[in-house]
C-alpha cells in the first residue's frame, strides 16, 4: 500500500539528546536510543471514517519521536499498518450500502491527505492488513503446530462456508508473558474485552480472554485462502504481530498507539508475537497517546463526537494551526478539545510568523537563539514535552519582535523538531 509524501527535515548543527519516554509496560521513564537504527511500529487506522483530532494527536506524537531520533543522528525505520478488514469496517459499509473495499479506499486516501497537510513523517512501510494475510496464515499455522492454539468448530448453521470449518484461538494459559504490557488485572481486562473487539462469550473457548487468531469463512463475509486453516481471515491482533515482525524484526524499539489500544490490542499483539517467534519478540517499549475528548466524552468514531481534520481544513484553518493546537498538550495527558485550543494556536502561529518575517540570513546565531534551540531539543527528548518546547519558542518570538531581527536558527529548529513550517 502506498504511503504519503514526507516533508524534508532540516539538519541542524550539533546533535540532539537521547529520547526518554514513558513505557507503559514498566510504568516508568525509559531511554530509547539504539546504537544506529531506531525501529518504530504504530498502529494505524481502521478506515471506516475520516481522521479526527484523536488520530491526529497520536500520529503527531510519533512524528515527534522520529524527529528526536533523527536529530540525535539515528536512522529511523518506521512501520504503520491499516486495518483494512475488520468488523467495524464491514458494519459501516453495510450500513451505508457501499462495498467495504470502496469505503476503505476512500477513507485511506483522505487520511493520507490529512497526514501530508499536517506534515507528519510518512512510514517506510505502510501495510494493509489484507496485504499481510499470507504472513498471518503462516504464523497461525506455526502456532497451531506448536500446540499453543486450538480450534473451535463452526457449523453451517452458524454460517460456515466450508464443511470442516474451525475458528482458531490462542491458548493464553500457555503464554507466560500475557499481562506484561498492560499490567492489568483480570477483572480490568474482562471489563473492556467485549466492547474492544473481544468475544468472551464464544462457546468452546478455554478462557474467555483467549484471542481469535483465524476466523473461519462465514456467508456474506470476505475471506481468503488459509491453507490448512481453511478459508477465512485473520483476527485483529495477529495482523500487527506479523507486520511488525516482517518489516522490523523482533525486539524493535517502540510500539505506539492510542491508550485505548493498551488492552486488548497491544497486549494481545505482543503475546501472539511471542507465540509465533518466541520470548522478547515484540517491542522494548510501549508508548501511548492519551485520549482526546469532545463534548464530555472520548472522541471516537463509535460515539460520533468527532472533530475532523479534513473539516477544519475545509473551513480554512491552516494545517499548521491544527498542528500547534495539538502540540500544546502533552501526549500523556487526557484533554478535551474546545474552540479556545484553535484560537490559542492561531495567535501563536501569527506571533511566530511575525518573528520569522524578521529573519536576516546574514546574522550570526546569537546566544539566545542557541539557548532556544537547546531548550527545544531538551524538552522534546525528555518524554516529548512539546508544551515546554512551545514555551521556549514563544519566549524567542517575543524577543525577536522586540529586537527586530533574527537569524534562521530557531525557525529551522521549529521545522526540524516540531514539524511546523513557518514559511508556509
Amino acid at each position: 500500500m502506498k504511503s504519503w509524501s514526507s516533508p524534508s527535515v532540516p539538519r541542524l548543527s550539533g546533535s540532539g539528546e537521547p529520547l526518554t519516554v514513558h513505557d507503559t509496560a514498566s510504568g516508568g521513564l525509559r531511554t530509547v536510543h539504539p546504537a544506529e537504527q531506531a525501529r518504530l511500529y504504530v498502529c494505524g487506522i481502521t478506515p471506516y471514517d475520516a481522521t479526527h483530532l484523536g488520530h491526529a494527536a497520536t500520529y503527531l506524537t510519533f512524528d515527534l519521536v522520529q524527529r528526536v531520533w533523527l536529530d540525535a543522528g539515528l536512522e529511523v525505520r518506521y512501520v504503520q499498518n491499516v486495518t483494512d478488514i475488520d468488523e467495524p469496517l464491514l458494519e459501516r459499509a453495510q450500513r451505508d450500502g457501499v462495498h467495504w473495499e470502496d469505503l476503505a479506499e476512500g477513507e485511506i486516501d483522505l487520511f493520507r491527505e490529512d497526514m501530508e497537510a499536517l506534515r507528519i513523517l510518512a512510514p517506510d512501510h505502510y501495510v494493509g492488513a489484507v496485504e499481510g494475510i499470507p504472513d498471518d496464515v503462516h504464523a497461525v499455522q506455526k502456532v497451531v503446530a506448536s500446540g499453543a492454539a486450538y480450534r473451535i468448530p463452526v457449523s453451517q448453521e452458524e454460517g460456515a462456508v466450508e464443511t470442516d470449518a474451525h475458528d482458531v484461538y490462542l491458548d493464553l494459559s500457555l503464554q507466560p508473558s500475557f499481562g506484561e504490557v498492560s499490567g492489568w488485572t483480570r477483572e480490568q481486562m474482562m471489563e473492556v474485552f467485549a466492547e474492544r473487539g473481544g468475544d468472551p462469550d464464544r462457546e468452546g473457548k478455554r478462557d474467555p480472554l483467549d484471542p481469535l487468531l483465524w476466523r473461519a469463512a462465514r456467508e456474506g463475509e470476505p475471506h481468503w485462502p488459509g491453507e490448512s486453516l481453511g478459508e477465512g481471515r485473520p483476527g485483529w491482533h495477529i495482523e500487527c504481530s506479523t507486520i511488525a515482525l516482517q518489516h522490523l524484526g523482533p525486539g524493535f524499539d517502540i510500539q505506539g498507539g492510542g491508550s485505548d489500544l493498551i488492552f486488548p490490542h497491544h497486549e494481545m499483539s505482543a503475546v501472539e508475537a511471542a507465540a509465533v517467534a518466541g520470548p522478547d519478540s515484540f517491542a522494548r517499549a510501549y508508548v501511548h497517546q492519551a485520549m482526546v475528548g469532545y463534548e464530555g466524552e472520548k472522541m471516537s468514531k463509535s460515539k460520533g463526537n468527532l472533530v475532523l481534520v479534513s473539516t477544519l481544513r475545509r473551513e480554512g484553518v491552516h494545517p499548521m494551526v491544527i498542528r500547534l493546537a495539538l502540540l500544546a498538550r502533552h501526549y500523556r495527558t487526557p484533554w478535551e478539545w474546545t474552540d479556545a485550543d484553535l484560537a490559542g494556536a492561531q495567535q501563536r502561529w501569527e506571533t511566530w510568523r511575525a518573528a520569522t518575517a524578521l529573519i536576516d540570513d546574514a546574522l550570526e546565531v546569537g546566544e539566545r537563539e542557541t539557548r532556544t534551540v537547546q531548550e527545544v531539543r531538551a524538552r522534546l527528548a525528555q518524554d516529548l514535552d512539546a508544551p515546554g518546547a512551545l514555551a521556549a519558542v514563544d519566549a524567542w518570538a517575543s524577543e525577536a519582535v522586540r529586537v527586530g531581527s533574527v537569524s534562521p536558527a530557531v525557525p529551522a529548529a521549529v521545522d526540524a523538531l516540531l514539524g511546523v513550517d513557518l514559511a508556509g
